[in-house]
């Protein structure tokens, strides 16, 4: 008896030909890319001469391949630096100890200025995210980097800082020390921060400076008022000259 159910199809029978084409397209292509002329060839020759050409020589994209990867590294570089150097402060002002209202332990005419910075950063630091030991450190750094760096760069910015930080320091001074002694206790702390900024200050002058001469770089004329008439022939007499009529 003949069955009407077609005969299923076999692997063999599945059509071949999309899929020999699609490889022989993309054969054709990688072909026709190292031929000489194509993309890949020339990409090839552009990394090839690079050596010898020199960075201003080199093609554009291998410019920016460089650039790019360049830049990467310096990005992964920069961020584990930051992490290293904000978990080594982190650990460095932690170890601070604690800076409380009555614990000041500083003596001598440093005291009249150290204790009422102290208490005042202790009293108004209880709200912060931050404690008091650590920002009584970083004043003390502040302080001294710009003393420093102030002294031996000149440099403006810097020399900003160091007025701002000895500014606040006076004020912190006349803030918190009593008002029987504040007057002196402000004095000596005034007396202190000039003779520092004499070295963190150095070579500033505020006076204004002129010159009497400006150069600018044009080059001088010098005017002759001589008025040359140019000689005349004897034997050529010129066109315009008539002779008079008698």
């Amino acid at each position: 008896m003949t069955s009407n159910d077609p005969t299923p199809a076999t692997e063999n029978d599945r059509p071949t030909k999309p899929s020999k084409d699609r490889f022989a397209a993309a054969r054709a292509w990688w072909s026709e890319a190292w031929d000489e002329g194509g993309v890949l060839h020339e990409m090839w020759e552009d990394v090839r001469r690079a050596p010898g050409a020199g960075w201003h020589g080199m093609a554009n994209w291998i410019k920016a391949v460089a650039a790019i990867a360049g830049a990467s590294f310096v990005v992964l570089l920069f961020n584990g630096a930051v992490g290293v150097l904000l978990d080594t402060a982190h650990r460095i002002l932690t170890a601070v100890p604690d800076v409380q209202v009555g614990n000041n332990t500083s003596t001598g005419v440093w005291a009249t200025i150290d204790n009422p910075v102290r208490s005042y950063i202790a009293a108004h630091t209880a709200g912060l995210p931050i404690t008091a030991s650590t920002v009584y450190t970083l004043w003390q750094i502040t302080g001294l980097f710009s003393l420093l760096v102030g002294f031996l760069t000149r440099n403006n910015g810097i020399r900003l800082t160091w007025t701002c930080w000895g500014l606040a320091g006076i004020a912190m001074v006349w803030t918190t020390t009593p008002d029987t002694s504040r007057a002196i206790a402000t004095a000596i702390a005034v007396l202190a921060w000039t003779t520092a900024s004499a070295l963190a200050l150095r070579g500033l002058n505020l006076r204004p400076q002129f010159h009497s001469s400006v150069h600018t770089g044009a080059s001088q004329v010098t005017l002759q008022p001589q008025i040359h008439i140019p000689t005349q022939r004897d034997d050529i007499t010129p066109d315009n000259v008539r002779p008079l009529n008698r």
